[in-house]
């Protein structure tokens, strides 16, 4: 797969993706005239653009990992269940229940700048995230010990603090998601969200442990998985 099929494939994404937001958040709210929904649709196309220029400047191979991980035969079988779940289907719940709570008034509205503040934090946790992107070049979409890559233990960026710094800035986006919609029901999803990144970088860490060599040796070095001096 050369550069061009890559860029390719990886603007038909951008397309599909801001398309179903867009959708399914306007479709939810019955209107067009909600800040809320653009804000975050255009975050969400802002912080695409720059992971995955990020990407194919530096290493142009992790996004053909990226694309490909979930046909892999090693990929851990917990994972493929795990992926669409916390990454497509409450994703997907979410934007239905922030765009009817804004259809039916179901929630009382915080002030702009508290949901500004927090579309702010959101930002920076995906920044966040992306960075853990830059610094690992094994940073997959699927678990999997990636021996026909090369896989090793990473320690530079974000992995000097913390073992998954990329769980870290997505659970801090999904804390954020609630607050900036100013909608209280979707704190159901981005609890289950939340949970299941939690479990994820459980199994995950340990897979690591069991079959990648310099992890355990590593894990003396980093000692907390999502955030320093608590877990």
């Amino acid at each position: 797969m050369d550069r061009s099929e890559i860029n390719r494939i990886a603007v038909m994404r951008f397309i599909i993706i801001i398309i179903l937001m867009l959708a399914v958040l306007f479709l939810s709210a019955g209107r067009l005239d909600w800040w809320e929904g653009w804000a975050y649709a255009g975050l969400t196309l802002v912080v695409l653009i720059i992971s995955r220029v990020v990407l194919l400047r530096n290493d142009p191979d992790l996004i053909i990992e990226r694309m490909a991980a979930g046909q892999e035969n090693n990929v851990k079988p917990w994972d493929k269940v795990f992926v669409p779940i916390i990454s497509l289907y409450i994703p997907l719940v979410t934007w239905v229940v922030a765009g009817l709570d804004a259809r039916f008034g179901w929630s009382p509205n915080l002030p702009d700048g508290i949901q500004i503040t927090a579309l702010l934090v959101n930002f920076v946790a995906s920044m966040f995230s992306t960075w853990a992107t830059f610094a690992n070049r094994f940073f997959s979409s699927h678990v999997r010990i990636q021996t026909d890559r090369g896989h090793t233990v990473v320690r530079s960026g974000p992995y000097q603090f913390m073992r998954h710094p990329g769980y870290t800035g997505v659970i801090v986006c999904w804390l954020s998601t609630p607050i900036f919609f100013s909608s209280i029901w979707t704190w159901i999803p981005t609890i289950l969200a939340i949970t299941g990144f939690i479990i994820r970088t459980a199994l995950e860490d340990s897979t690591l442990q069991e079959e990648l060599p310099g992890y355990k040796e590593y894990m003396q070095e980093v000692r907390y998985r999502l955030l320093p001096g608590i877990w």
